[in-house]
């Protein structure tokens, strides 16, 4: 019973919003179970902060390793709750908005998350150069291939593209670097965008059919 009941709300919920798009009378309902879900995201959001402080704060009360990035992350998480909830620094006080002119929020949102997120992407232009490297070496045909590419699509980026090519004449300009990048990102890249959202859709269409027709069952927990 305790599996039947989760897994009944499951199908119908899954039924009914299925058929709203293309059963256009039913669309009403399907604007209220997305109402309904805006609900559960917002109790969501507090189980994921009391997890945050349960975990961290248990980290910290046994110095366990780490437990100062813990308190860091704490101090951050707490601070920015306060300053959000209360509104500090906005205009009109409690009955402003979050993101109004002069608010503290605001302020860290600016000056301490952004400059800290552009760090981390900075971080990750290293990470991305040196997987790449590992995986241009050329071993076979389709590494080459992807070499090739790549480098032309580096040089192009550059002013070193266009004046290395740049002697060409008129008939041989769809072989110029900047000519040759840009058909690149327009056709076998675009080709390749489509395939792999093609392939997600269709992912998405064959575990939500599992879901709904009850033939995985993992989110009813371990021994379902």
């Amino acid at each position: 019973m305790q599996r039947a009941v989760p897994f009944a709300i499951t199908f119908v919920t899954a039924f009914v919003l299925l058929w709203a798009v293309v059963v256009p009378p039913i669309d009403q309902i399907r604007e209220e179970f997305v109402l309904f879900f805006d609900i559960l995201a917002a109790f969501a959001f507090l189980l994921g902060g009391a997890s945050l402080l349960g975990r961290h704060g248990r980290k910290i009360r046994r110095r366990a390793r780490g437990w100062g990035f813990s308190a860091v992350c704490l101090g951050a998480f707490l601070l920015t709750l306060i300053v959000g909830l209360l509104k500090v620094g906005g205009e009109g006080g409690l009955a402003g908005s979050v993101t109004a002119e002069g608010s503290v929020l605001g302020w860290i949102y600016e000056y301490v998350f952004g400059p800290c997120d552009a760090s981390l992407i900075s971080l990750l232009a290293f990470y991305v150069a040196s997987a790449s490297f590992r995986a241009f070496r050329v071993r076979n045909a389709e590494a080459t291939v992807m070499l090739l590419t790549a480098f032309i699509v580096l040089l192009g980026r550059t002013f070193v593209g266009g004046v290395a090519t740049d002697w060409l004449p008129p008939e041989l300009a769809p072989l110029k670097i900047p000519n040759l990048v840009q058909w690149i990102m327009s056709v076998p890249v675009t080709a390749g965008n489509r395939a792999i959202m093609i392939g997600i859709a269709l992912g998405i269409i064959s575990t939500s059919l599992k879901v709904m027709l009850g033939i995985d069952r993992t989110y009813l927990g371990e021994d379902a």
